[in-house]
């Protein structure tokens, strides 16, 4: 959808209240009054046969009486009058309505046809917007707007708040008045029927009054779009979300709210850090997010002081950081001796610093102007229990003070606890004022400065370089397909250790030497294939845990073991469980397992973000998704080693200390093959492979248990993530005959892009940026390598160099608007490869793709000394203006047929 056709909902002229009442107790009053209450200065226009006027308003006895088209209507009716106000909306002209009424999924019109289907069907015929319905409506505070049944307005700020529970919106906005902060917009989705979070947030993702955005989520349906538009936002405003559904009882309380899919909880969990968003685990923290979002800047970096008139709550805060994987910044020498100079002989010497109980204001404001001079810290906590012999309001003048002199120059980020209540009041009030955030707790001031570390480094995650890997990660996938394929057509939907290796091995994952036995003597012959010693696994898809009928031996080092350990297992199985269907064994290879550690690693399928890897260390009662770090595919080395450290940070993980332990290069490319297998292969339902055994570089894989899919599955819309388009990879050849490779960008070709970039000369840069620029920072070069495929594309051509390595020869990238209506491109050619045809190329490739993609128009600029690239693409069809004013080349060409 547009996000053109959200404009209405956040800057109407005009508003109409449909259902408008004179009765207090009606929705369709409560709305008016808090229309008037904000001030909103365009007409608002009651509707309603029943009333001439409603609160001194003329009202109008039907829509098509109203006087002009309103930009936004508010439908404060039943459910069953739904759909009919909205298709009279709709062809009266208006843009958006807001509807409030609840079960309309529920409420029948007279053809039988629910009415949430009927309204979304009328209103997307005439391209009408819809938020709700079950919706408590929205506000815009800058504007005066409040289109809502909120017990009181919203004060005007730069934070977003969007929510699918209406009662966590007011309880949020009540807190927020108290606290003094306000906000750009505040948005109840209720059912999310038509206008969904991933549209909100392109849309305040791009609104020059929002600096933050807060979302509150029971569910999502649409993974992809949520992740994009979330990842494209956070990588210039923070997000913050509250998911509910931790437990397995919040789940389905949550997706009886919603009506909506309900997934795994760490799936979610992985999908906000892979989208650079911050998650917090219940309101407290949210309203902890808020105070610093409100009033924080971001953060340099993580060493944190704390000042404080008392030990314990100092160590409090301290206990806080540390536990959540913060940093307690050590003073310098030069700082301890300036310290030195303010406060009594009996301080601490160190962080936290402790200015003893009966610190006055002249004491506090003097060490904290100290500390937030020190170059070795990033920000400070101030601290502050009621005393008799420190005035607390003083106390806070002194430290506003202070603050407000550091805004000119070095800022650190400032936060404070004064802790009590009464005692406390009135100087929480005073930094509420200033611009400061407060907390009641020592704990709450810490957890609030790690949100905003945990947020610097989702951000760091998402510009962090993968390690280039070697191409045999790319292998060719017709023999797996074919393979997959005939065990679906002849009704093997599971496949176990056997049966699987060889797919595994195409990927490079080293898996035990397997063979399948149908009898004992088959057994001792496999035995024998394999080498001594071996073990023996039963083979019968009813027992779920072998162990639990004793099928397995293990160590077997003669004929007469295998013989003898097959038929006692034979043996055991059909008296514990007599109608159990043994098709016979899986003798393997023993591992060396002396100095190895057991990891499991699986594949499961989440109904809202698909495909999800998870890394543990397994056991019989293992759950994937709480005893295991989880992640989402596509992944690369740089992702991969992130979600081991995030396993080992858990626990999920542990490193045994073995003698040939751990070894993070090892798993991480495991992780990544595993990724490529996955993304290549959509049979697979999923993947559960344990034990892996890892014993320094060697990853071995000992049980496979493969499910594949009864039916195809749609593997366009199959990752919530897409995945680099491999498909789009072509040779092509230049004018002096040299092969040239185009291809997307890869966030592992930063490298080359910095040496590519690098190479253009000054003229070349000049016309490539429009004017003198310094050199590419990583931050710049990572939005242009760690592209998302499903909303921007970036080609490449790049030849094959004596060394092996890649060369980039030049670059050609589109950024699109959400809509898909114009992709704005630009190109540059390596200034020694210029005239042999490579812009041509690389133009023209891009044309295709954006063709193919639905997009309305391509188009561009360049500037009037580029008059190589104008000739270039009025000879590809482009129309080419020229801007004397701006003294800049406009390109264009219509991509789709009126």
């Amino acid at each position: 959808m547009s996000q053109r056709t959200l404009a209405p909902l956040f800057n109407p002229a005009s508003v109409a209240i449909i259902g408008a009442s004179s009765n207090p107790r009606r929705a369709g009053y409560v709305v008016i009054r808090n229309l008037i209450a904000n001030g909103f200065s365009g007409p608002i226009m009651p509707v309603t046969p029943k009333y001439q006027a409603v609160m001194g308003i003329l009202a109008y006895p039907a829509i098509e009486s109203l006087p002009i088209k309103p930009d936004i209507a508010v439908i404060c009716t039943r459910a069953s009058r739904v759909p009919g106000i909205v298709e009279t909306l709709a062809q009266f002209g208006c843009k958006a309505a807001i509807v409030m009424a609840s079960g309309m999924a529920e409420a029948k019109t007279e053809d039988g046809t629910s009415a949430l289907n009927a309204a979304f069907e009328h209103a997307n015929r005439y391209g009408m917007r819809l938020l709700g319905p079950n919706s408590l409506g929205m506000m815009v505070p800058p504007i005066g707007l409040n289109a809502s049944l909120a017990h009181t307005n919203a004060l005007s700020g730069k934070i977003a708040f969007v929510s699918q529970s209406a009662a966590l919106c007011t309880t949020v906005l009540d807190w927020a008045n108290n606290k003094g902060i306000g906000f750009s917009a505040f948005v109840s989705l209720g059912d999310a029927a038509d206008i969904d979070f991933d549209e909100l947030i392109d849309y305040l993702g791009r609104d020059i009054h929002t600096r933050a955005i807060l979302l509150y989520i029971d569910s999502i349906k649409d993974s992809r779009r949520f992740l994009s538009a979330a990842r494209a936002a956070s990588r210039h405003k923070p997000i913050i979300v509250v998911k509910s559904g931790r437990s397995q009882e919040g789940r389905h309380a949550a997706e009886r709210h919603t009506g909506g899919v309900i997934g795994s909880d760490s799936v979610y969990e992985a999908a906000f850090r892979r989208a650079g968003m911050l998650r917090v685990q219940d309101l407290t923290e949210l309203f902890a997010a808020v105070e610093t979002l409100a009033h924080s800047t971001p953060i340099k970096g993580e060493r944190l002081a704390v000042l404080s008139n008392g030990g314990g709550p100092a160590v409090l805060a301290v206990d806080e950081v540390i536990t959540r994987g913060g940093k307690i910044g050590p003073l310098s020498e030069e700082t301890r001796a300036k310290l030195d100079q303010v406060l009594p002989s009996i301080w601490s010497g160190q962080n936290p610093v402790d200015i003893i109980g009966d610190a006055d204001a002249d004491r506090y404001g003097k060490a904290l102007d100290i500390l937030l001079d020190a170059n070795e810290l990033d920000a400070v906590l101030v601290l502050h229990s009621p005393s008799a012999l420190g005035d607390s309001d003083r106390i806070a003048d002194s430290v506003i003070a202070v603050a407000e002199k550091h805004k000119q120059g070095r800022m650190l980020n400032i936060l404070t606890t004064w802790s009590g209540e009464d005692a406390a009041y009135s100087a929480r009030k005073r930094f509420n004022a200033a611009g400061i955030p407060t907390y009641r707790t020592p704990e709450g001031a810490a957890g609030a400065f790690m949100h905003m570390v945990e947020f610097s480094r989702n951000q760091k995650l998402l510009q962090e370089v993968p390690e280039s890997v070697s191409d045999t990660l790319y292998p060719s996938t017709d023999n797996v397909h074919a393979q997959l394929n005939r065990a679906i057509e002849d009704g093997r939907l599971q496949l176990e250790t056997h049966e699987a290796a060889a797919l595994l091995s195409t990927y490079g994952i080293n898996t035990i030497g397997t063979e399948f036995a149908a009898t004992p003597e088959q057994a001792v012959q496999a035995a024998n294939n394999l080498g001594y010693p071996v073990a023996l696994k039963i083979q019968s898809p009813d027992l779920i845990h072998k162990s639990d009928v004793h099928g397995v031996s293990l160590n077997l080092t003669s004929d007469d073991d295998v013989i003898q350990a097959a038929g006692a297992m034979m043996r055991r199985v059909q008296l514990q469980v007599p109608g159990a269907r043994v098709e016979g064994m899986l003798v393997q290879k023993m591992a060396l397992t002396a100095g190895a550690q057991e990891l499991r690693v699986a594949v499961i399928h989440d109904p809202v973000f698909g495909p999800a890897i998870c890394l543990g260390e397994g056991g019989s009662e293992w759950d994937p998704t709480r005893d295991a770090a989880v992640a989402l595919p596509p992944l690369n080395m740089a992702l991969a080693r992130y979600m081991v450290i995030q396993a080992l940070k858990t626990q999920k993980l542990r490193d045994r200390r073995l003698p040939l332990g751990l070894n993070m290069q090892a798993i991480c490319l495991l992780l990544t093959r595993l990724s490529h297998l996955i993304i290549d292969c959509p049979q697979i339902a999923t993947l559960d492979l344990n034990p892996v055994l890892a014993a320094g570089e060697s990853i071995t894989v000992l049980d496979i248990n493969l499910r594949l899919h009864s039916q195809p599955v749609d593997n366009a819309q199959r990752l919530a993530i897409m995945p680099y388009p491999k498909e789009l990879e072509e040779r092509a050849s230049l004018k002096d005959g040299q092969s040239v490779t185009l291809r997307p960008i890869l966030p592992e070709d930063e490298p080359s892009h910095h040496e590519f970039d690098s190479s253009l000369t000054a003229e070349d840069r000049y016309k490539r940026y429009f004017g003198v620029r310094a050199p590419m920072t990583h931050d710049e070069m990572a939005v242009l390598t760690q592209i998302d495929y499903a909303r921007e594309m970036a080609f490449i051509a790049t030849s094959k160099q004596p060394d092996g390595t890649e060369k980039t020869l030049g670059a050609v990238r589109a950024t699109i608007d959400p809509d898909n209506t114009d992709a704005e491109f630009a190109m540059a050619v390596r200034s020694d490869h210029q005239g042999l045809g490579i812009g041509r190329l690389l133009l023209e490739k891009l044309i295709r793709y954006y063709r193919q993609n639905g997009t309305e128009a391509i188009s561009g600029y360049t500037m009037f000394e580029n008059r190589n690239m104008a000739s270039l693409a009025k000879s590809l069809g482009f129309k080419v203006t020229f801007d004397m004013e701006e003294q800049l080349i406009y390109m264009h060409m219509p991509l789709t047929e009126n």
